[in-house]
């Protein structure tokens, strides 16, 4: 739930007003799976006679408490990304006035393309996935993204209840070892959230990253021990050790901390898996396969 009020026609009707004067909405429908955030589609007709798809996207409550400006930020880095060459959806328009809605909103392009957990040619997908990472990550963390929010290199303090059935007191006894870690690799842009949920795909091209509301700061091996979690979890060992390899040999990153990485990026399911609404039998492969990627990341760190 993203305890957003559902937007109506009238506010839409408005906002394409705004984006373009002359152009007409034909009609809205709410695109599922966001988490974070209200994403609605709309169809509009421009003067012209062309018809045109475009997103709206408004922030949680949980995204604004911290960080306000999250959909001016978004915006900011829509048009860097794009300059750059990822493929990200285009930034259309931004309203932070907040008079047509209680929050700021995000207009993007809508793209043409669908999430894949199946694809019919999985070393495509992975070698796909794994260079548009490595791109993402070739933006360094200059003047331009001041704006940014650091992926921060520690931990914060343990909570009262530790999630043992997902080995999280193994997990913080080995994050708080090794961390804060020193700066081994230059900052660089992160998307956050890179996994197969936020990939869209379109006659077997990668043609969309999106989502790019966790985005930050900080050390490239943060958000590919995270795919390689997110890969591993979709697709199996063998797919997240070709991500991994694919992507490590498009860089030259210094990887002595990446079971560090890996197992900040196990501790984010701890305490929350139960609330994923998984069927029993795919929640008890998440855990057989959580606690093999645990063991071998805890087996990494220690021989470091």
């Amino acid at each position: 739930m993203t305890g957003i009020e559902p937007t109506g026609d009238a506010p839409l009707r408005a906002l394409v007003a705004r984006i373009d004067l002359s152009a007409t909405l034909l009609r809205a429908w709410p695109l599922t799976g966001g988490v974070s955030a209200e994403v609605t589609a709309l169809e509009i007709a421009r003067a012209d006679g062309r018809r045109e798809k475009l997103v709206v996207r408004r922030h949680g409550a949980v995204d604004l408490a911290s960080n306000p400006p999250a959909a001016r930020d978004e915006f900011a880095l829509m048009r860097i990304a794009r300059a750059h060459g990822l493929a990200v959806p285009e930034p259309i328009f931004l309203d932070d006035t907040c008079d047509l809605f209680p929050s700021p909103v995000v207009v993007v392009g809508f793209c043409d393309g669908e999430t894949e957990f199946a694809p019919l040619d999985l070393g495509g997908y992975v070698a796909q996935a794994a260079a548009h990472l490595a791109s993402i990550h070739a933006i360094p963390a200059g003047p331009d993204l001041t704006f940014m929010a650091r992926q921060d290199r520690g931990w914060s303090d343990r909570p009262s209840v530790l999630d043992e059935s997902m080995h999280e007191p193994a997990i913080r006894d080995a994050i708080e070892a090794a961390g804060p870690l020193p700066q081994r690799n230059p900052d660089v842009l992160l998307h956050g959230d890179y996994w197969p949920g936020n990939l869209l795909w379109r006659e077997g091209r990668l043609a969309a990253i999106i989502d790019w509301e966790d985005a930050r700061v900080g050390d490239p091996l943060a958000d590919l021990g995270n795919s390689r979690l997110e890969f591993l979890w979709a697709f199996g060992p063998e797919a997240m050790e070709a991500l991994t390899r694919t992507y490590l040999g498009q860089t030259t990153l210094d990887v002595t901390n990446l079971p560090y990485w890996d197992l900040r990026a196990a501790l984010r399911p701890c305490g929350r898996l139960g609330g994923w609404g998984l069927e029993a039998e795919r929640e008890r492969a998440v855990r057989a396969t959580h606690a093999a990627f645990v063991a071998g990341a805890l087996a990494r760190i220690r021989s470091c």
